[in-house]
């Protein structure tokens, strides 16, 4: 997935863009964009904040006045015919100049929060958000499309063993969507299905859970150092990972450490004091 922010540009002297990757942008505040298929015929398209355009593909546009800021995703041919069954080559979208998809613009806003905290999340949080921006630009836009297949299954437990194992082997790494698909041999749209139906997580919800609870383990030991957990748990810097943790434990890291060294003393403390209380039975 590729990602820009586009500012509002004052040149008013019409350009020709083309794009041969699927592209779609989401308005980011009130404005208006000048464009068309010609130069002679361009029209004004006045857009609201969560607004979209899907933009055309090879064939290019003409782009006059443009005063709205926006942010523009480009999707990949791998994640539209992940979810296109029966799909192969490039998967053809409706463009529309301007619609509203209200799920579609809040993914946009995610991927936009987390471009301006620096993506911190990583790869495999923006490949779930690719899937899913995908699964809705087939549904609703494909010129040939076949409806998304329905699965009732799961992954079998072999499977989740197999990913859980991966997990824990690449806790560090920037894991890909692609890379836990390919692991047990699916398509990166089928195994997203699969283990959430299995899991009842995403698998970005169940790398971030299974980093957490490594994390807890390491901060448990006295002479932890919240940088170097952040580190071997995977999180890309130490203020997104302390961040990550207060959302969903609801202390940070450090609190956390400290209120386990407490207790661990307190308990000490108790048996001591029960030791010392115990009669002495003269032999």
């Amino acid at each position: 997935m590729i990602v820009e922010r586009f500012s509002p540009d004052p040149e008013t002297e019409p350009r020709h863009w083309v794009r041969h990757d699927q592209a779609f942008a989401m308005m980011l505040g009130p404005g208006s964009i000048e464009w068309g298929t010609k130069r002679c015929a361009m029209k004004t398209f006045d857009y609201k904040a969560g607004d979209l355009s899907l933009c055309d593909r090879h064939v290019g546009e003409w782009v006059g006045l443009m005063n709205v800021a926006h942010l523009q995703i480009g999707i990949s041919d791998a994640a539209l015919m992940a979810c296109s069954d029966g799909a192969y080559g490039e998967v053809e979208l409706r463009t529309s100049r301007k619609f509203a998809e209200p799920r579609l613009s809040a993914m946009v806003a995610a991927v936009h929060a987390e471009m301006a905290a620096g993506f911190p999340s990583g790869r495999l949080f923006l490949d779930s958000v690719e899937q899913a921006m995908a699964v809705t630009l087939v549904n609703g836009h494909a010129v040939r499309h076949r409806p998304v297949q329905i699965y009732r299954g799961g992954l079998g437990s072999a499977r989740l063993r197999r990913i859980k194992e991966l997990v824990h082997a690449k806790m560090e790494d920037d894991l890909s969507l692609d890379e836990m698909a390919q692991s047990v041999g699916l398509s990166t749209a089928h195994f997203a299905r699969m283990f959430r139906k299995s899991t009842g997580e995403t698998p970005h919800q169940f790398v971030l859970s299974q980093r957490l609870e490594r994390a807890k383990a390491m901060l448990r030991a006295p002479d932890a150092r919240v940088l170097d957990v952040a580190v071997a748990c995977g999180f890309k810097t130490h203020q997104h990972f302390a961040q990550v943790f207060r959302d969903v434990c609801g202390v940070s890291p450090t609190e956390y450490r400290q209120d386990f060294i407490g207790s661990e003393a307190a308990c000490a403390c108790e048996i001591c004091s029960e030791d010392a209380s115990l009669p002495v039975i003269a032999g």
